[in-house]
């Protein structure tokens, strides 16, 4: 077994979260405990891993010495929520998930209304962060419960999105339906000094039979009608706004993200669109960490034909391979069609549940840790029997 400096191993772990179960630094330091069960002497680096989605504040916050900020915003439907996003002192970058001021999960299958549903919370969220002397942004936009271009956004930023009186319009895409002009006036001075990091994988334009209108539109609770008028009016402020910002392009892929969000940041800040899993590997220098490693442990809830399509334990593994490092991967569970993650980088992967098992006695927390713990261990010592 190649060894790096004194004999001793080093094993980088970078392990998604299992949802509902563990987070990613929970099931990366249970692997490191089993591990050093096999070897005490072993070095393990624990590194967060997200794809930029659900749990991306959580792993960037806790495994890059970050802090968890409560704020009370506006929700989807115009109701307070207390959003939590997280900021890293260090490079004072904050993290936002969009979801947690506007995303679906916050109103009930009955209450889906995109014609009201409002990314103004999302706005909100960015200026609490301003105020506390953020200016770089990681910002995950899936989940959303809207389809308003980000006009909410725009509003609670200090953009005049407003109607031919002279009005703000109001929240939801119905507002698009009155929108005469936009300004810029009075837009929180310290935008123009931010960078956004948007972690989008969708490819949708804004409008059109691929747009968010017709493509997300009918689960956030369109109608047809909904959806023809929505995407008529989200065409028309595409065409207002490039008046006055040449840049905007309704055509970009990505543009139609999160109900036109994608839309609104790239033609009114100064953002980029990238993979989710690019961003949260750049951000944490992981690639730093791998290049000295002797293995690369990575895992995910559950391990399938959508992983190998490129979901985050792929991400880990390129990484890896850039260096010729063994990587082997942990899950709660894993399909016939997870065989593909083996064309894709990882050496070989491990199902953590032990014997026979109900689902909720397999995702309770303690469980889970245990599992991949043991786990870990017996793998680390057939590997040192050399087998």
């Amino acid at each position: 077994m190649k060894t790096v400096k004194g004999n001793k191993m080093k094993i980088v772990t970078a392990i998604d979260s299992f949802k509902g179960s563990m987070t990613s630094m929970e099931a990366g330091y249970s692997a490191a405990e089993g591990f050093r069960r096999a070897d005490s002497s072993i070095q393990v680096d624990v590194r967060p891993l997200a794809d930029g989605g659900e749990g991306t504040v959580e792993a960037l916050v806790s495994g890059m010495n970050g802090i968890l900020e409560h704020s009370m915003v506006t929700g989807p439907l115009g109701k307070p929520v207390d959003a939590v996003y997280g900021i890293i002192p260090e490079t004072t970058t904050a993290v936002i998930e969009m979801s947690a001021s506007s995303g679906i999960t916050l109103i009930s299958v009955e209450e889906r209304n995109p014609l009201d549903a409002t990314t103004y919370g999302v706005g909100e969220l960015i200026r609490d962060a301003i105020g506390k002397g953020c200016r770089h942004f990681i910002v995950g936009i899936g989940g959303s419960a809207t389809n308003d271009g980000g006009a909410g956004m725009l509003q609670a930023l200090g953009f005049g999105l407003f109607d031919k009186e002279g009005r703000q319009i109001p929240f939801g895409a119905k507002g698009l339906e009155l929108l005469d002009s936009i300004t810029d006036e009075n837009v929180v001075p310290e935008l123009k000094d931010c960078s956004f990091r948007i972690a989008c994988d969708v490819t949708n334009p804004l409008c059109g039979t691929e747009g968010c209108s017709a493509v997300y539109g009918p689960q956030k609770g369109a109608t047809p009608s909904m959806i023809m008028q929505m995407d008529s009016w989200l065409s028309d402020y595409a065409e207002l706004a490039k008046k006055n910002y040449p840049q905007a392009d309704a055509e970009q892929g990505g543009t139609g993200a999160a109900g036109g969000l994608g839309f609104a940041f790239l033609t009114f800040t100064n953002a980029c669109l990238e993979s989710g899993i690019k961003i949260v590997l750049d951000e944490t220098r992981l690639e730093d960490y791998i290049r000295e490693a002797d293995l690369v442990v990575t895992g995910e809830g559950m391990l399938d034909f959508q992983t190998a399509m490129g979901k985050a334990p792929v991400g880990v593994a390129a990484l890896a391979k850039k260096y010729g490092i063994p990587v082997i991967a942990f899950a709660g569970g894993v399909t016939k069609e997870a065989g593909e993650c083996n064309k894709n980088g990882i050496d070989a992967f491990f199902p953590i549940v032990r014997g026979v098992s109900t689902l909720d006695d397999a995702i309770k927390n303690e469980n889970a840790k245990a599992n991949i713990a043991d786990t870990a261990e017996q793998v680390l010592r057939l590997m040192q029997a050399g087998i």
